[in-house]
């Protein structure tokens, strides 16, 4: 039996298709798939699907909000919605100023991409979005994420400090000052006093323990935490 492909199933050829021209890479940035960075490059927007779709065509749409180059990326193959109406999709991504990417996934192989469609440069109509999503990743600690997986529980930039914070806590309460001179959290006592995630306790004024929730995700999350704490193992 066929295994069913993914969006998911996109993403390392996509982000190895950008790293190879020099992009730092990652995904699920603030609702969208991909996003690559490069110096004095324009941020670069990558959409995945499976198929081509009305649906992949208003996404891109709502991203040229975000950034001027945006990326459809399909997945190369008899279902994927494009043979028979290539010469009208590629008009209509002409229009919108959308580069076509074709994602080719060999049973044996890792896949590779095969650009058809060059992006035309647009300028973003949302500048303040623009930098939230810039800064989200810039913030954000590796690529703890897959594109396309949107609907599963993403890895931020601010559950990364939280995260922090947790293994900051983990040899008993500490005030606001002591947590935030460990961990190198600047917006510690935000985190702590909003408790987004229910992993805080407050024990005093100032002073903060984990809550059994907190004591569960720092086994679930220890994986994470490892990776922040020991950045280059």
């Amino acid at each position: 039996m066929t295994q069913k492909i993914r969006e998911t199933d996109l993403y390392k050829p996509v982000k190895m298709f950008f790293e190879a021209q020099g992009y730092e890479v990652k995904s699920e940035i603030i609702g969208c798939d991909v996003v690559a960075i490069k110096d004095k490059h324009p941020i670069a927007i990558i959409e995945l699907k499976t198929k081509f779709s009305l649906e992949l065509v208003l996404q891109g749409i709502e991203r040229l909000s975000v950034s001027g180059i945006i990326y459809l990326a399909v997945l190369e193959g008899p279902k994927s919605g494009l043979k028979k109406r290539l010469n009208k999709i590629m008009k209509l991504c002409h229009m919108l100023g959308f580069g076509i990417l074709l994602v080719t996934l060999p049973k044996n192989a890792g896949g590779y991409v095969t650009q058809i469609l060059e992006p035309l440069p647009n300028r973003p109509s949302n500048q303040k979005k623009s930098n939230r999503l810039l800064k989200e990743f810039k913030n954000r600690h590796g690529d703890p994420n897959t594109g396309g997986s949107a609907a599963t529980p993403l890895i931020t930039a601010y559950k990364q400090n939280a995260l922090r914070i947790v293994n900051g806590l983990e040899n008993g309460c500490k005030t606001i000052p002591e947590l935030r001179d460990k961990t190198g959290v600047q917006n510690t006592a935000s985190i702590l006093q909003k408790n987004f995630y229910g992993w805080f306790s407050r024990i005093d004024r100032g002073v903060y323990a984990l809550s059994p929730t907190g004591i569960q995700s720092s086994k679930e999350y220890a994986h994470i935490i490892h990776g922040l704490i020991n950045p280059y193992k």
